[in-house]
């Protein structure tokens, strides 16, 4: 079967042998593209100067030498005389005498992207009617038949020039056809508006920027097109541009939450318009942002802090020697609510640590609905009986990146606040999450107590800002709200009908479980603690072989299969897991080690473990230990 690209060669070359005019074309390399047999045969050339490739400088060498341009005195420069003009090619008409005797007309015109197309008409039968009409028609005037003469050249330029311009045609649409494939692609809305403000030209990307909006808005007006809440965000800058200034700027678009940036170019027929859709780089901005306020908190708080905890440390001391003297009944209770306050400085000190010290974030794939399962065991033992919490995530079906321990302290140390506002009465707390746009998770929080006063919804950002009198540090909402920004996020405050509303928007990121069972070895020596352990591994879908000494965890280590030792740190016997770990990776043990404990921070066989292998403090909920098992603990 002949090829659609022979097929089509096939027809070219038939549709120009069928041309009674002699054809050639050459390419800015001065080679042949294609002729046409007329041109063959015409100038009686070889098939080998016909041919796509054959150089022009070997076909005008052929035809000086067959006397085509008669007596010709130096063949090389006249052959590189010929050759340079054809360089600088100009379209041109004219028309000349063969050695052969016939006339021929020869009209060029010079190709857009580099060399020439030549037509070659044997106008002989032409000239001698004109030479017979000159001779009978004594009584036209010389003027007339100049005229005649000059208008059937110009006729013939003419046909010549509309060739050309129909080709110029042809290769500029190609051009602007070119040009729109470019814009389609390009992850952004282009487009002009008239001096009116209706669009005249649009990529079709508009509803990529914005959801919400439709893409075919040729000759539609800028303010329906965009609807008249984002026009209103633009409104300033699209007026100025109007006016001849340009500018770039970004506004948050209400319906679909997305952030975009937005360029305007004046010409003289109206504006250019540039739209881009820069929601993940505002989200890492804003994180980038609040990790800065971080520093520069954590330098400015450092040394004061410093300086006060050795302060606080010499009144403890002193107060404490008091106490053991014999004081009146008066003086021991003064000396114990001294005791108290600096005992309470110290604890507003490690909150102060914990806002303003470095912290780093740690997304993985988080199961939303078991997040929230879990969020409402811990947080529903603190609450009051009267007081009931209800979750709803049913729209989050899907897997999203998140730093589970981080969302876990804000949303507790919200539940606590509103537990705190409803007070001794009965209530109900509800936690909702929704998608916004597939851009924003967003989590509502809301009770049924009193509300934020007008203070409150004005300063309870602030650090230090507290309604509870002595009894809050004025640091919990600071401290969800820093979190939050290092997220890339927002908090919002505002009260309902029931009471206040606490809305927190994250980055939403959907992602996937990686669901590869793995075969683990736990290590513990508690019954109970192996026991639950145990079970939220088999429900995550693992297999799991225990030990509980170090000496049966060594054995089973370098059995076939196992890709996943977990262990406590303290185990009966005479070694520990960081012992029993360290001789497993001198033996080749290739799977992954991770330690588990309840020492507190500052024991130093938890400090010398947590810098060597990964670590999970004691205790832990599901969620957690699916977070640290998807880490990337190589």
């Amino acid at each position: 079967m002949v090829s659609s690209k022979a097929t089509t060669e096939n027809l070219t070359r038939a549709g120009l042998n069928l041309i009674q005019q002699a054809l050639s074309i050459y390419d800015n390399d001065l080679r042949c593209v294609r002729v046409n047999r007329p041109f063959k045969e015409m100038f009686d050339l070889p098939e080998m100067l016909c041919i796509p490739g054959a150089y022009f400088s070997e076909t005008i060498r052929y035809l000086a030498q067959r006397g085509e341009y008669g007596d010709v005195d130096d063949l090389e420069e006249f052959v590189a005389s010929r050759v340079e003009q054809a360089r600088a090619f100009e379209a041109h008409y004219m028309e000349r005498t063969r050695a052969n005797g016939r006339m021929i007309s020869v009209e060029g015109s010079p190709l857009p992207e580099g060399g020439w197309v030549t037509v070659y008409t044997d106008i002989t039968a032409i000239k001698d009617q004109e030479k017979l009409l000159h001779a009978r028609t004594d009584e036209l005037s010389d003027q007339l038949l100049s005229h005649t003469e000059r208008l059937s050249k110009t006729n013939r330029e003419l046909a010549a020039t509309n060739a050309a311009l129909e080709e110029a045609k042809r290769q500029l649409t190609k051009m602007e056809a070119r040009a729109r494939i470019t814009t389609e692609m390009m992850p952004a809305h282009i487009s002009h508006v008239d001096e009116e403000g209706n669009y005249t030209y649009s990529n079709r990307r508009l509803s990529s920027v914005i959801p919400s909006r439709p893409s075919d808005i040729l000759g539609m007006h800028i303010s329906r097109a965009l609807g008249q809440r984002a026009f209103a965000k633009i409104k300033s800058h699209y007026e100025e541009a109007q006016a001849g200034t340009a500018s770039v700027f970004e506004f948050t678009d209400d319906e679909s939450s997305h952030r975009i940036r937005v360029a305007f170019n004046p010409d003289q027929r109206g504006v250019y318009i540039l739209s881009m859709d820069v929601t993940e780089e505002a989200q890492a901005r804003a994180a980038l942002s609040q990790t800065h306020k971080r520093e520069l908190a954590a330098q400015l708080t450092s040394g004061l802090a410093h300086d006060f905890a050795n302060l606080l440390t010499i009144i403890l001391g002193m107060q404490s020697r008091l106490s053991r003297m014999d004081q009146a009944t008066e003086a021991q209770e003064l000396i114990a609510a001294t005791q108290s306050a600096a005992h309470r400085g110290g604890t507003l000190l490690n909150r102060i640590a914990e806002m303003s010290g470095p912290r780093e974030m740690h997304p993985v794939p988080v199961e939303f609905r078991r997040f929230m399962n879990d969020l409402k065991t811990l947080a529903t033992p603190t609450l009051p009986s009267g007081v009931t919490l209800e979750s709803q995530c049913d729209s989050i079906t899907q897997p999203v990146l998140l730093d589970a321990g981080s969302l876990q302290d804000s949303l507790l140390n919200l539940i606590l606040n509103a537990k705190d506002a409803i007070g001794a009465q009965a209530g109900k707390i509800s936690i909702t999450a929704r998608s916004v746009r597939d851009t924003w998770l967003e989590i509502a929080v809301s009770d049924t107590g009193s509300g934020f006063s007008e203070e409150a919804l004005e300063r309870a950002l602030d650090p230090f800002f507290t309604t509870k009198g002595g009894e809050g540090s004025g640091l919990g909402l600071s401290i969800v709200y820093d979190l939050t920004k290092l997220a890339g996020g927002d908090l919002k405050l505002k009260n309902s009908a029931q009471g206040a509303v606490i809305t927190m928007r994250l980055p939403l990121r959907f992602t996937t479980v990686t669901a590869t069972s793995k075969l683990v070895l736990l290590v513990e020596d508690s019954d109970d603690i192996r026991a639950t352990v145990r079970g939220m591994l088999t429900d995550m879908g693992h297999r799991v072989i225990e030990a509980t000494s170090a000496e049966e965890g060594s054995a089973l280590a370098m059995l076939d299969g196992v890709n996943f030792v977990l262990s406590d740190i303290s185990l009966i016997g005479n070694t520990t897991g960081v012992q029993m770990i360290d001789a497993l990776k001198q033996k080749g043990l290739r799977a992954t080690t991770c330690l588990m404990t309840s020492l507190p921070t500052n024991d130093p066989v938890r400090i010398d473990a947590a810098s060597r292998y990964p670590l999970i403090p004691k205790p832990f909920t599901a969620t957690d230990l699916a977070t640290f098992m998807t880490m990337d603990h190589s």
